[in-house]
């Protein structure tokens, strides 16, 4: 470092200089607020809360900035990164410990990150988000419920519908929990349409909308829905992530990732960003503490596996896959990765998400925006939806993420269920039907 430095101080060695010093600067923080992960271990045996814990939406707009966050959220230092930093002109919401927010704020000041405090009590946001209590009529959509009711209540639904309906497991995960896919099929010879939800732990909202339309197409007596209910087969994985989202039910509800252990502080790989396809080209981590962590390998995660060893089982029959997450009201097509090209069909993935969002506009004026992953969201290697398009072969794969834009995030209350699943409901019903226009189904 010492001779690089030496002669004459270019544009160039100056712009070196203030990466290397934002490293330092990140190395320094983390060994500071090691006492803060150690303490967050101690969560292992209760549901951690938010009291008094910030929400503060970062706007980047240089290289180091971009530096100095990407260090933060790779760092087991307590901070909660609910986007990944992905590059400059973007914005992120990171979640901030009460002892650390003047520490925090002092850092933006520092490197001139605009920022802005969106609530100083997280725990005030996460209570509004489930019913002080729930009724005792059993599983609905007032409420949200963990994997084991979810499981029977879908045992259930078999159980009622036994003629249309069946449920295996594909796999377990890397804690034994069954992952567990649904069959909805009212005739033989139908074409195939595949979904997965809750792949991201945290993303509560997903399940719990999959399954309310899962009902519906078993249920609903309108006509439009009855014709995509029974002249379609539907695979539905509606928890793609059962240790994850176990552990947001038990001890951290913002929890994103698997559950396997790479060292004392750092859990979990992005289930969605270890598909192999164009692995670790763009929009991903290879720090395991980082949220969006792409695993050791691809398809590391035998969560991946199961997924990609079932899909590759029924992908001759399926012409539509859709992968369920949240937030933002985004309605995504490959590709994501860094440089990518255009789908040989982009015309017919954009035309047929852009009915899906005018039809759901309709309903209760909530705007979809279609595009490209990489150009509508972030750049995202690694990806589900680009994993079934390419190498699975399904040629309308979309990545839906729901409601909402902001105000709540990953928080969706739950009185918000049955509406954003009418959404979804009826954004099914238009890409099905401008799919059959254009001829895929």
């Amino acid at each position: 470092m010492q001779s690089f430095f030496r002669g004459p101080l270019t544009a160039g060695k100056l712009v070196v200089h203030r990466v290397l010093c934002v490293k330092m600067e990140i190395k320094l923080a983390s060994v500071f607020l090691l006492a803060c992960a150690l303490t967050l271990l101690s969560t292992v045996h209760g549901k951690q809360r938010y009291e008094n814990y910030g929400v503060y939406k970062v706007d980047i707009t240089d290289a180091g900035q971009l530096t100095l966050l990407q260090g933060l959220e790779s760092s087991p230092n307590g901070y909660t990164f609910l986007d990944y930093p992905s590059g400059v002109n973007s914005s992120v919401e990171v979640v901030i410990p009460p002892g650390d927010k003047n520490t925090v704020e002092r850092l933006f000041k520092k490197h001139s990150i605009p920022s802005r405090l969106l609530t100083s009590n997280l725990q005030q946001i996460l209570d509004k988000e489930r019913p002080s209590r729930r009724k005792l009529e059993g599983f609905g959509w007032e409420d949200y419920y963990t994997l084991e009711e979810i499981y029977e209540w879908i045992d259930g639904m078999v159980a009622q519908y036994p003629s249309v309906l069946s449920v295996s497991t594909i796999g377990q995960t890397y804690e034994g929990r069954d992952m567990k896919v649904i069959k909805l099929s009212y005739k033989a010879g139908n074409v195939g349409i595949f979904i997965d939800a809750n792949i991201h732990a945290r993303e509560w909202i997903t399940s719990a909308t999959i399954t309310w339309v899962l009902n519906e197409l078993l249920t609903s007596e309108e006509p439009s829905v009855r014709f995509i209910a029974e002249n379609y087969d539907w695979y539905i994985v509606p928890v793609a992530n059962p240790d994850g989202f176990a552990y947001t039910h038990t001890t951290e509800r913002l929890w994103r990732k698997t559950r396997t252990q790479h060292n004392l502080l750092c859990y979990g790989t992005d289930p969605n960003r270890n598909f192999n396809f164009q692995w670790n080209n763009g929009g991903t981590s290879t720090t395991p503490c980082s949220d969006t962590y792409s695993g050791t390998a691809p398809e590391s995660e035998v969560e991946v596996s199961n997924l990609t060893t079932f899909i590759r089982s029924i992908a001759a029959t399926v012409k539509l896959s859709l992968s369920i997450h949240s937030r933002g009201q985004y309605i995504l097509f490959p590709f994501g990765y860094s440089n990518a090209p255009r789908a040989y069909n982009y015309q017919d993935l954009m035309q047929v998400g852009q009915r899906a969002s005018v039809e759901i506009y309709k309903l209760y004026q909530k705007p979809y925006r279609v595009g490209t992953t990489a150009d509508a969201l972030y750049v995202a290697s690694g990806i589900s939806v680009d994993w079934a398009y390419a190498v699975g072969g399904i040629p309308l794969s979309y990545t839906y993420e729901l409601r909402d834009q902001g105000e709540f995030g990953f928080i969706l209350p739950a009185e918000q269920i049955v509406p954003n699943a009418e959404e979804l409901l009826e954004g099914f019903v238009a890409m099905i039907d401008e799919a059959r226009v254009l001829g895929y189904m």
